[in-house]
């Protein structure tokens, strides 16, 4: 009997499907768990290829460039506190000398990662309170957006700001200052961040939309780093203050 070469290829190919659902059925692997820990012997030749590297980095980050006379704390609870008033007032200091015309200055809690310790202040500390790489960000903002900011501040009981106070009563912003004078809903503002913020990270309000934005190359760390160091050219230590620049209204 001669078979049809349809009937052929079809079995041919059924056959080779049967055949690889029998030998390819899946296979379950239990994954034993491996302890790292002292136990496990050190790699003599990693440690040698990367002491060298270890010992520059610690040189360089042991740097001392300059002195707090305070212990630059972190409290969350707080409406302001004297890391996030350090902070903010370094930003200030460093836009005012791109553009003289900014007067205010923005940073979150989350944004701040570590306290400075009283004493001598290095490169590592800086590193340590600012370990991403935002950098510096002008935005000029109309009035009634720093009234959306404020609203934003007071809902989260406070951030680290500088160059305007605010009082907040029953998480909403009132008596706003800037540079001494209230809040003017007609006029514009100038304000630094960083780029993290200025797109809208944190879950920022009121400054993701300026009338313009000036973005910088200059990293925060690498800017409070060199605030420290022309504060210590001048003889000056760090000196920031808790000075009521957020005050909640009981």
């Amino acid at each position: 009997m001669r078979l049809n070469r349809t009937f052929i290829l079809f079995y041919a190919t059924l056959s080779l499907l049967v055949g690889c659902k029998t030998n390819y059925l899946p296979q379950v692997t239990y994954a034993n768990n491996i302890v790292v820990d002292n136990t496990i012997p050190a790699d003599s030749a990693i440690i040698a290829f990367y002491t060298p590297y270890k010992a520059q980095l610690e040189k360089e980050m042991n740097k001392q460039i300059g002195y707090s006379n305070h212990y630059l704390t972190k409290v969350r609870s707080q409406p302001e506190f004297l890391a996030g008033n350090f902070f903010a007032e370094a930003m200030l200091h460093v836009a005012k000398q791109i553009d003289p015309q900014t007067t205010i200055a923005l940073a979150t809690k989350d944004g701040i990662r570590a306290e400075v310790k009283e004493g001598p202040i290095t490169v590592g500390a800086m590193f340590e309170l600012m370990p991403f790489e935002n950098t510096i960000t002008i935005l000029e903002l109309k009035g009634s957006d720093i009234l959306e900011l404020c609203d934003f501040i007071a809902k989260t009981g406070g951030q680290p700001i500088a160059g305007f106070t605010m009082k907040i009563k029953d998480e909403k912003p009132v008596d706003i200052t800037i540079a001494g004078e209230p809040l003017d809903l007609k006029k514009t503002y100038k304000l630094v961040t960083y780029d993290y913020l200025a797109n809208g990270g944190d879950y920022i309000k009121g400054i993701v939309n300026p009338i313009q934005r000036i973005n910088t190359p200059y990293t925060v760390r690498e800017q409070l780093i060199k605030y420290v160091e022309e504060l210590t050219s001048k003889g000056q230590n760090v000196n920031t203050q808790l000075d009521g620049r957020i005050t909640i209204l009981k």
